[in-house]
């Protein structure tokens, strides 16, 4: 008969179930790393225990189990290579925009031909046609054209001055009374005299900043108006021969 054997004691060789592989008994008899009803290293549950994360460094704190946050990655450009790369964009422009201004005439006006403007009212032969003579060399002509409504036709030239302002030039049929309002607004205002010449021109105040001379004639009404100084529409419409 053999002896009664102690209540806690376990097989020295114990085989897990489901036939695993036996593992090495532990120093108080139990296999290592097992947990009661799981495998090694799982809960009871059969989940994996979540990594466990300092605690929040108070005294006392526990460390407490929460899934891992991974690191925003850091930007490795510095402010001196966001320079470098902003310099390489500026340099490519700045030779183009040189190149425009110094050899395509960037910013520059474009001039037009008024010649064939003033050809043709001559020969609709609608009303005396007079042209500027002896300008200087720092006007320029940036706009010509020649219409006829059904009230009358109008002959108009555009120019700039050699201060860089603007100042244009209507020969017309139209009656005053529409042609003035139209080209100087209905605030468009006599304010005196103008000795040009002899010929009895008219001050009037304009749209904006404008000023303008104008001399009515009875088979034609002109006007000489932009924003140029008064000594450049005087020498604008002195020249008109």
């Amino acid at each position: 008969m053999e002896a009664a054997q102690p209540a806690d004691r376990v097989p020295a060789d114990p085989t897990p179930p489901d036939g695993r592989p036996p593992l090495p008994p532990a120093a108080d008899g139990a296999p290592t790393g097992s947990a009661p009803g799981g495998d090694a290293g799982t809960p009871a549950g059969g989940e994996p225990e979540p990594a466990l994360v300092a605690g929040d460094g108070s005294p006392g704190g526990a460390a407490t189990a929460r899934p891992g946050r991974p690191e925003r990655p850091r930007s490795e450009r510095s402010p001196k290579d966001m320079a470098l790369s902003l310099l390489v964009l500026l340099v490519p422009i700045a030779l183009l925009l040189a190149f425009y201004r110094g050899f395509l005439g960037g910013e520059q006006p474009t001039t037009v031909d008024a010649a064939p403007a003033y050809e043709q009212a001559r020969a609709a032969n609608v009303l005396p046609v007079a042209e500027p003579s002896g300008l200087g060399d720092g006007w320029r002509t940036v706009s010509a054209s020649f219409r006829t409504v059904d009230d009358g036709a109008t002959l108009r030239v555009g120019y700039l001055t050699p201060e860089g302002r603007g100042a244009q030039l209507v020969q017309s049929t139209v009656p005053p009374q529409r042609l003035i309002p139209a080209e100087l607004t209905a605030q468009g205002q006599p304010q005196g005299p103008a000795d040009l010449g002899g010929a009895n021109w008219q001050r009037y105040t304009g749209r904006g900043n404008e000023q303008a001379l104008v001399l009515l004639e009875p088979d034609r009404t002109v006007i000489v108006v932009g924003d140029a100084r008064d000594n450049e529409l005087r020498e604008l419409a002195g020249a008109l021969r």
